[in-house]
């Protein structure tokens, strides 16, 4: 069993997970930079347009704040407020207005108590401890297994990690509705108001698409990450019983 902790015969399933996360970042990197450099037809700013949807949806009450870091855009339920990164918040590109607009998808979601979103804001709490508890409970586990291979307690905090890791691998599916249904309300949005142009759309599509393979990426890194690790725990099994 102690060679099992150092020799790690399942580190290729961390591979196909590390290449798509790599394409995602590359895809996202080139649409954005793309059509950041291309102005909305309508000449409004990411802050401007987000401002605009959320009053003709009655969201009077949400602000829409500026805030530094590159692609740092984000809803923020507990706050009831828009963030947006400088460059979205200031710049009148189609790539402002769709990151904007799917923000602000978020916020009509919650206006609308969107059920996975919901789920998603219950999970926060439980799932910022369980991201963090889990990979001290795996490294432990590892170095007890493999320093004093018959003791027991290693191999429980191998599986309290695999449990907490499972929590956030949880976190990561629910998460994947909620963005894709944000992106879906803020193309309707965008189209419905006026904002975009069909044609244009097409571009915010694009943007916000890419944007999403980041959290499919994500999601597919952290599932196979769970899979090296039940494979590990159960290669531990069989080494003990043999």
């Amino acid at each position: 069993m102690l060679a099992l902790f150092f020799i790690d015969p399942y580190f290729w399933l961390t591979i196909p997970g590390m290449l798509l996360a790599l394409w995602a970042q590359f895809r996202l990197s080139s649409m954005y930079g793309r059509y950041s450099r291309v102005a909305a037809g309508r000449g409004l700013t990411g802050a401007e347009a987000a401002r605009y949807i959320l009053d003709r949806n009655g969201l009077t009450d949400i602000d829409v704040h500026e805030v530094p870091g590159h692609l740092s855009d984000h809803y923020d339920p507990s706050k009831r407020a828009v963030f947006l990164s400088s460059e979205n918040y200031r710049n009148p590109s189609l790539a402002a207005v769709g990151v904007a607009a799917h923000e602000v998808g978020h916020a009509i979601q919650h206006g609308t108590q969107y059920a996975w979103l919901g789920l998603r804001m219950s999970l926060v709490g439980v799932t910022g401890f369980a991201s963090y508890a889990a990979w001290f409970a795996i490294m432990g586990g590892m170095i007890l297994s493999s320093v004093s291979p018959r003791s027991g307690l290693g191999r429980m905090l191998l599986l309290a990690g695999i449990v907490l890791f499972s929590a956030t691998v949880f976190f990561q599916m629910i998460t994947l509705p909620v963005e894709y249904d944000a992106s879906r309300r803020a193309k309707a949005e965008l189209l419905r108001l006026g904002l975009v142009t069909p044609d244009e759309r097409v571009a915010v599509d694009k943007v916000l698409s890419a944007a999403a393979l980041t959290y499919v990426a994500g999601m597919v890194s952290a599932m196979l990450e769970l899979l090296r690790l039940v494979l590990i725990f159960r290669g531990g099994s069989r080494s003990d019983d043999e």
